[in-house]
């Protein structure tokens, strides 16, 4: 079935807080993101998501970004690492309610190694973006073999890696390859666009027509969305309203600051500035 993403959607998967909670009671997310020449993309998408309700966040990165990353994003709790093939990814999950992968993380070796931890190890729903989802397009049959469920959110490029599908014939059926996808690999899948869709291993579409607007075409905004739908996750462990929720936030956001800065100079910094307004019209 084909269904609208919208306000109401987004409320269903908030959870109300109540007066007596705690850090550890509304969420503990583990983003692995972030590289040299990549500080950015971690960046952001840590910021989205403690924008977003986060209780906990634990920053895995390399070593030599931890000085920026501390004083960029001095709410998380950090995990300096030197070499991702020897990250013990099952101890350092523990305890963690989301898992966030790939903002930036870089493609090698040992990236590869942490990536296919976390896609056949994870025990809660993961979120896996950007340079994970090009790892995976190595062998996407990997995803066959997850534990828990996984959230993709590729560009049409990027899902054209994953799939070996042209992007022009990606454009011209998008919802027929995006539900084929999520089907066949059994995961929640947020095709990113104009209309962004968020298609269901059950067989259902949920589709972003009513929000979101071109002046969120700029590097970083992907990293937001999937900053956010991991924090919102994290706090509700349904992937599938979580993802439809983040999409519908993220756009939103970003029409509040198209409104407040225009399309052409409005950036994903903006848009995550805009967060506290949605969740409390929320």
């Amino acid at each position: 079935m084909r269904f609208q993403i919208d306000e109401n959607v987004a409320k269903s998967a908030l959870i109300k807080r109540i007066p007596d909670s705690d850090k550890l009671t509304v969420g503990t997310m583990l983003s692995i993101c972030g590289s040299y020449g990549m500080a950015g993309a971690a960046i952001m998408s840590s910021l989205a998501a403690l924008r977003s309700g986060i209780g906990l966040l634990k920053l895995c990165v390399p070593g030599r970004l931890y000085p920026i990353m501390a004083a960029a994003v001095p709410e998380a709790v950090f995990i300096p690492v030197e070499n991702y093939n020897d990250f013990d990814f099952e101890s350092k999950s523990r305890f963690c309610s989301s898992v966030l992968i790939g903002c930036g993380l870089g493609i090698n070796d040992g990236t590869r190694s942490v990536v296919r931890k976390v896609v056949t190890q994870c025990t809660v729903p993961a979120v896996i973006d950007a340079d994970a989802l090009n790892i995976v397009a190595e062998d996407a049959d990997i995803l066959l073999g997850a534990k828990s469920r996984l959230i993709l959110t590729p560009h049409e490029r990027e899902f054209s890696r994953l799939t070996g599908i042209e992007v022009d014939e990606i454009r011209r059926n998008r919802e027929e390859h995006a539900l084929r996808f999520a089907e066949k690999y059994g995961v929640v899948l947020v095709l990113k666009g104009h209309h962004t869709i968020v298609a269901s291993p059950d067989g259902d579409l949920w589709i972003n027509e009513y929000r979101g607007n071109a002046g969120m075409a700029c590097g970083g905004s992907g990293d937001v969305l999937a900053g956010i739908i991991a924090s919102i996750t994290a706090q509700n462990p349904q992937p599938l309203k979580t993802a439809c929720a983040g999409v519908y936030i993220h756009a939103a956001a970003g029409d509040c600051a198209r409104d407040e800065y225009g399309e052409i100079s409005m950036l994903p910094t903006d848009t995550i500035s805009m967060l506290p307004k949605i969740f409390k019209t929320l």
